[in-house]
């Protein structure tokens, strides 16, 4: 277990392997690139990248998601690659700065001349690479947000495999009211595009309930004093709090709590929040805390497939960690890519690719998780599970929504 003040430190570090291995390519690499009919692909490799957090507020997203995909990547380009041709992974380090991430992408699709994006975090980052004239025609393949904008309405080049969150926090608020008596709902969300997403869908169903949000509290994704707000919740008498930070603010939060004598109160977040540091503080401030997600979080004492095993082990050796959600999330971003150039052969186009993931009426993760897709059907997942903290680890619990 991570005491408050490592895992803080931790947030701030990036990695000496991953800015070795995310070096710029050199003018040779651009060159081959670009005389290809493709972009991003020559008769030796196929350029993919992202933009993500390493070193921000949210790093741990980042930082979990960008060393699974390169995991299953290196495991298929030691196999001898995709049709022959090797992946290649180009990582931009965003801070959740939504003017880096348009630097980051401008780099990876201008210079890099990547074929498609993989894995990019961030709400409001997505949002504003995606609004950008000059990515419209680069797949966003996977990208680690549960936003309505990624699949509402239908876009061609995007394609999803996490929950979203605004109907998450809608079951949230349907569930602790009707199912556990909760009267007095209230929101402690970011003030970015994420947060109202959490913020919108607890207001949109507490008015279709008939109830009024009693009280709210907005933040900086970089803030770290929570006091005010937190007293703030409690005067007005919140017995149902729910959450649209991260992991780090979400710590934060439900410390102060704890340190107000502050208890009967029920934390519900999502996916964004639901990682290992939060249930394993030493303070216990994360017993109780709920969240709704797409994965089940895995423990090494479950009963796991073989192939799910020898992932965990082999993310443990190489990053000498246990790996959380975020890497559950990047590797399985990364098998559905490979799974993808894989189907659309050899004379790899972006449509191609698009189209052999729409293919994949069936998929099922190593973690034993079911996605469909389709034509017209980009969401990947339909469904996400309540869990919750309990003597310092997850449990599943059998409320399960779909959407």
């Amino acid at each position: 277990m991570l005491p408050l003040a490592g895992l803080l430190a931790m947030w701030g570090c990036g990695t000496g392997e991953q800015e070795a291995a995310d070096a710029p390519a050199d003018a040779s690499d651009v060159a081959d690139s670009a005389s290809t009919e493709e972009t991003g692909v020559t008769d030796t490799e196929v350029v993919l990248g992202t933009h993500a957090d390493l070193t921000g507020p949210v790093s741990i997203w980042g930082n979990g998601i960008v060393n699974a995909i390169r995991l299953r990547f290196d495991e298929a380009n030691a196999a001898g690659g995709v049709h022959g041709r090797q992946i290649r992974f180009m990582v931009e380090d965003s801070q959740y700065q939504i003017q880096r991430a348009i630097t980051a992408a401008n780099k990876l699709i201008n210079r890099d001349r990547i074929f498609a994006f993989v894995g990019a975090v961030g709400t409001p980052t997505n949002l504003a690479v995606m609004a950008r004239p000059d990515a419209a025609d680069v797949p966003n393949l996977f990208p680690s947000t549960g936003a309505r904008a990624m699949v509402e309405p239908f876009k061609k080049n995007v394609i999803s495999h996490m929950g979203l969150y605004y109907r998450e926090i809608r079951a949230g608020v349907k569930h602790f009211v009707e199912a556990e008596g909760k009267t007095t709902p209230c929101v402690i969300y970011h003030d970015t595009e994420y947060g109202h997403e959490i913020l919108d869908g607890a207001n949109d169903q507490a008015a279709e309930m008939g109830i009024a949000i009693a009280e709210t509290a907005a933040h900086k994704p970089t803030d770290v004093e929570f006091t005010a707000s937190v007293l703030r919740l409690k005067s007005a008498g919140c017995d149902l709090v729910l959450v649209g930070l991260v992991h780090r603010d979400t710590i934060l939060v439900l410390e102060t709590a704890k340190k107000q004598g502050w208890d009967g109160v029920a934390w519900v977040g999502n996916e964004a929040a639901y990682g290992r540091v939060i249930a394993e503080q030493k303070s216990g401030s994360g017993e109780g805390y709920y969240a709704f997600g797409p994965i089940p979080l895995i423990y090494e004492d479950d009963e796991l497939s073989q192939e799910a095993r020898s992932w965990f082990n082999a993310y443990r050796e190489r990053y000498g960690e246990v790996p959380s959600l975020p890497a559950m999330v990047g590797q399985r971003a990364a098998d559905l890519v490979v799974r993808g150039l894989e189907l659309a052969g050899r004379d790899l186009t972006r449509e191609k690719i698009i189209a052999a993931l729409e293919s994949l009426s069936e998929y099922t993760d190593i973690f034993g998780n079911r996605l469909t897709f389709g034509p017209n059907d980009h969401r990947g997942v339909d469904s996400s599970t309540l869990s919750q903290v309990r003597d310092g680890r997850w449990m599943t619990t059998d409320t399960v929504i779909t959407y």
